[in-house]
């Protein structure tokens, strides 16, 4: 495997992009699943596996949301083949599409797969200004203004970023020398940093940019707004690929504060994501329509991700991350079909589907919607079990016992504050507003089925014990 067999998808999904051919877009569509073949093949080689020298390694992780990741890219691709029948798009726009889709790929291979911090800052660099130009494909005034908010919000998130890699990597540069750019190096040498306080500060800037890239604390509704102003398949790429990329570094930035520090991590990370949600909770229950709900529930559960993580259950951090990989692509492309030309509101969606393909719709977005707030058999509501448990094991270790009990419950407060808005949503979709004959297309729901054979996928005994080995 080299990296050019990696990259080699994205490079020809550019070049057709140009092709001016109606066909060509399921040739596009194809190519998304030739992303999916070097993939595989990664999976099954020996870990850690060097692409590229010390610069590039797949290990267990990346190479699980590399998976993860293509999953998601193919069933954006396959809804992408329908766009025009739920909203107005030019042919000059939606190749213009591809054309950046195809650099965000590639980008998001560099940063994923990266073992140098200056190497994944590139990545997500390239990543995030290339989702601006996806976002402007939607050629409204509110989609304009939206690009120029992710352009500078982004630029903050990821100067932040950049500057917490500087002072990570001076503080590591007396014993490291240049190799202090390196995440494995990092982490074996993490104890003997001789200047902790200034790796624990870069650190803090790092996560701070990571966070607001996923719309955390302060900056809880930009997401939710860029989302709503463009093309729901960016939505998609945002909650299941671009969040991704950004989370896996805070993977790896956190398993070496850590070793510097946990206390000091788990402390400040705590309080953070704990922040987040409580605002995140009553967002959600004011939200009006599915692409708003939908884009702050990605942030809810993004937050509880991240204290899976540093409460000492990556297994709970990594099933969750996985469900919540498909289920929220899962549900923006829906939303494009119930929304289809901006006729259908909340009341009444789910209605006015019928024949085997309207059934299996509403079927599949009623599983959906009931699986994101962590119903059993959920993947959710699994890892949520194991996170929580995780939670309790780290307290009886601490001399915080109460605080932390006390925390967990205004936690679960909040969550049934965002359970009951969904289950009141739910309701609302199905028993409520006019009933007209709705269509879905066959490419659509093929992709839906995609992610719900996925979500199947993730409770198999092979890949639980794969995501455990992870830990």
């Amino acid at each position: 495997m080299n990296l050019t067999l990696l990259l080699l998808p994205a490079i020809i999904m550019f070049g057709v992009s140009f092709f001016k051919n109606d066909k060509a877009k399921y040739l596009l569509a194809f190519t998304s699943f030739v992303i999916l073949g070097p993939i595989i093949e990664l999976f099954l080689l020996p870990k850690p596996y060097n692409i590229l020298g010390s610069y590039l390694v797949a290990d267990k992780l990346d190479t699980y949301v590399l998976l993860v990741s293509s999953i998601v890219g193919i069933g954006v691709t396959l809804a992408l083949l329908t766009l025009e029948k739920h909203v107005k798009v030019s042919p000059k726009a939606y190749r213009k599409f591809y054309r950046f889709f195809a650099i965000f790929w590639i980008g998001l291979i560099f940063s994923i797969l990266s073992n140098h911090m200056g190497i994944y800052w590139i990545g997500l660099e390239l990543a995030t200004l290339s989702t601006v130009y996806m976002i402007k494909t939607n050629y409204t005034p509110a989609a304009h203004k939206e690009a120029w908010n992710y352009m500078i919000v982004g630029a903050i998130a990821v100067s932040l970023i950049l500057f917490g890699i500087i002072l990570m990597y001076a503080s590591a540069k007396p014993i490291l020398g240049e190799d202090a750019m390196q995440f494995d190096l990092l982490l074996a040498h993490a104890k003997e940093i001789p200047s902790p306080f200034l790796f624990e500060m870069g650190f803090a800037i790092a996560t701070i940019g990571m966070f607001v890239k996923m719309g955390f604390f302060p900056m809880n509704l930009w997401l939710a707004n860029i989302e709503r102003a463009s093309f729901y398949p960016v939505a998609a790429l945002f909650s299941g690929i671009l969040e991704s990329a950004v989370i896996v570094g805070f993977f790896r930035f956190s398993k070496i504060a850590m070793e510097v520090n946990y206390n000091h991590l788990f402390i400040f990370v705590f309080i953070y994501t704990l922040l987040t949600i409580f605002i995140v909770a009553f967002l959600i229950f004011r939200a009006k329509d599915f692409m708003r709900l939908f884009s702050l529930s990605g942030v809810e559960h993004m937050a509880l991700i991240v204290i899976f993580w540093v409460s000492g259950a990556p297994f709970a951090a990594l099933l969750h991350f996985g469900a919540h990989a498909f289920l929220k692509p899962a549900l923006f492309l829906s939303t494009g079909v119930l929304e289809s030309n901006g006729k259908y509101k909340i009341a009444g969606a789910l209605r006015g589907y019928k024949g085997i393909k309207g059934t299996l719709f509403w079927f599949l977005v009623s599983l959906f919607l009931l699986a994101i707030i962590s119903l059993p058999p959920s993947p959710m509501f699994f890892s949520e079990l194991y996170g929580f448990g995780a939670m309790i094991s780290t307290a009886k270790e601490s001399n915080h016992m109460l605080a932390m009990i006390g925390a967990i419950l205004f936690l679960l407060a909040l969550l049934s504050i965002i359970f009951y808005r969904f289950v009141a949503i739910y309701q609302s979709m199905k028993y409520e507003g006019k009933e007209e004959e709705k269509t879905v297309y066959s490419s659509e729901l093929f992709a839906l089925v995609i992610f719900a054979i996925s979500l199947m996928a993730l409770l198999l005994p092979s890949s639980l014990a794969y995501l455990k080995s992870i830990a």
